[in-house]
């Protein structure tokens, strides 16, 4: 056993400890603390929290893999997610801290958008815990494939569904005992190990090994077979960030609307101690994401240079952030660097086990299953979810393969769901008076029918265009229709608004 997988193994010794702490001092008292972590998180933390979560493996995977292989024209994702980070952070996160305490102290999105509007009917409630059980588990799945890729590397004789398994148990051990308050902690720290790694690579790459960089493998096309299925695939350096097609910009910027949507991430806004901390908090997620992003983008290009017959022949793409992190770095730090991958998956994975568990028991099990359960039960509860979507999860992620292809189309079809299903309604409720309940309800509704139908009927293939753009625009208009056509919101709801807006400005 070598200083690479001792610091690997460390590292995640030092993680499950910290959620043991969490679970043994009694932190999780109730369900409000469990899920939400008794709204106590400071600005640093629910930051870098809520962009750890957010980013995931894709960040040192499929982001560099992508550039490097075929130009700075796949840049476009990264763009869209950093305006929509901006965005959202701007425009979404102090305001939905006031609403969701002024809406009842709502602890998930679904209970939030219910009590917003002063309703008794569960539908709303219903329909959104039914979507997030769907896309959560899809989205958990893409994490273990990603996760699997770095166990499987650092130990080539575990087969890939033993390593799968054993990351499983580790994400599991973790937000079992933990819950929200130790997933934001570890998150936050998780956060700047990904940083921190991005940037070292790129660092030292340039500093001490400048004469390994040769321009000329820019232009050069490399061509590999696909293992798999025998496609032969070439991977020419395409040039500049205007190389791309119209259809790839716009669905590279079409990501930046999911952040509106995105559970996990809108949880952290409502889960910070003060609103007057927000200003904080967006500044240094703000400069974590432009920072992460640029590094990545240094990786590939550093990559395609140093080392890309090396990776592209193989169809290794994905790898080049650990090809990379080998040649450059000892052992020791080695390790320290590969963690960080598991570690972004699994600051991904475990936030979203948390809000699909919360939103189970908070949403559909007290609502409609046992409506006086006590604060042990339901923590009972949301435990056991945790354990079985993680199941369900392993079980789609043993279907899809380990490609980069297949993680990449998992995180897109959970991301559409949530972006063009919650993005229009949140932004609706925060904003305009006159949303109403029957509003919301469609705006969530059309919008998931609209992407998935979309990515059913190939339409997604056909035209180019991600699901969510279609998907997103649909659900805004029909939400903005039906609240117009039908009855103003009640008085209570206009109160709960003005209530937020109040609070927003104190």
């Amino acid at each position: 056993m070598n200083w690479e997988i001792i610091t690997f193994i460390a590292y995640f010794v030092i993680l499950l400890g910290v959620a043991l702490v969490f679970y043994f001092n009694g932190t999780n008292k109730n369900s409000e603390d469990f899920f939400l972590g008794g709204r106590s998180m400071g600005p640093w933390v629910t930051a870098l929290s809520a962009q750890a979560s957010d980013m995931s493996a894709w960040l040192l995977m499929g982001l560099p893999g992508s550039i490097l292989a075929f130009g700075f024209g796949q840049m476009w994702i990264g763009i869209g997610l950093a305006l929509g980070t901006a965005a959202n952070w701007i425009l979404c996160a102090k305001r939905l801290r006031t609403f969701s305490k002024a809406a009842d102290d709502a602890i998930t999105l679904p209970q939030y958008l219910t009590n917003r509007f002063a309703t008794d009917s569960r539908s709303l409630q219903l329909t959104c815990a039914l979507i997030f059980l769907f896309a959560y588990t899809i989205y958990v799945a893409s994490a273990l494939v990603a996760g699997t890729s770095v166990f499987t590397t650092l130990f080539p004789t575990v087969s890939p569904k033993i390593a799968m398994f054993a990351f499983l148990l580790i994400i599991v051990a973790y937000t079992f005992f933990g819950g929200f308050a130790a997933v934001c902690w570890t998150d936050f720290f998780q956060g700047l190990l990904m940083m921190l790694a991005l940037m070292l690579v790129p660092l030292v790459v340039c500093i001490g090994h400048s004469d390994l960089l040769d321009p000329t493998a820019l232009t050069t096309v490399y061509e590999y077979t696909d293992a798999a299925t025998g496609a032969v695939t070439q991977c020419a350096f395409g040039g500049g960030i205007f190389d791309a097609s119209w259809q790839d910009i716009v669905s590279g910027l079409g990501w930046g609307l999911g952040y509106f949507g995105m559970p996990h991430i809108l949880v952290r806004f409502m889960s910070i101690e003060k609103p007057s901390m927000i200003k904080k908090s967006s500044i240094v997620a703000i400069v974590w994401v432009i920072i992460s992003l640029f590094s990545a983008v240094l990786i590939a290009y550093l990559g395609r240079m140093v080392m890309g017959a090396e990776l592209l022949t193989q169809g290794n793409q994905k790898l080049v952030f650990i090809a990379m992190a080998r040649r450059f770095f000892p052992a020791g730090i080695c390790g320290l660097l590969l963690a960080a991958i598991i570690a972004a998956s699994i600051s991904t994975a475990d936030s979203q086990l948390l809000v699909a568990s919360s939103s189970f028991t908070a949403d559909l099990y007290k609502p409609f299953f046992r409506k006086n359960a006590s604060e042990k039960e339901t923590l009972m509860v949301g435990r056991i979810l945790v354990l079985i979507l993680s199941l369900i999860a392993f079980g789609i992620a043993n279907s899809k393969g380990s490609g980069a292809q297949a993680i990449m189309d998992m995180v897109e079809n959970a991301w559409g769901a949530f972006g063009a299903s919650f993005g229009p309604t949140i932004l609706l409720s925060l904003f305009w008076k006159r949303f109403n309940y029957q509003g919301a309800v469609a705006g969530v509704i059309s919008g998931f029918v609209v992407d998935l139908g979309w990515l059913l009927t190939g339409m997604t293939d056909a035209t180019g265009i991600f699901e969510i753009v279609p998907g997103f625009f649909a659900s805004l208009l029909i939400a903005v229709i039906v609240a117009k056509l039908t009855t103003e919101p009640n008085k209570k709801a206009v109160e709960i608004f003005d209530q937020g807006i109040k609070a927003e400005t104190e």
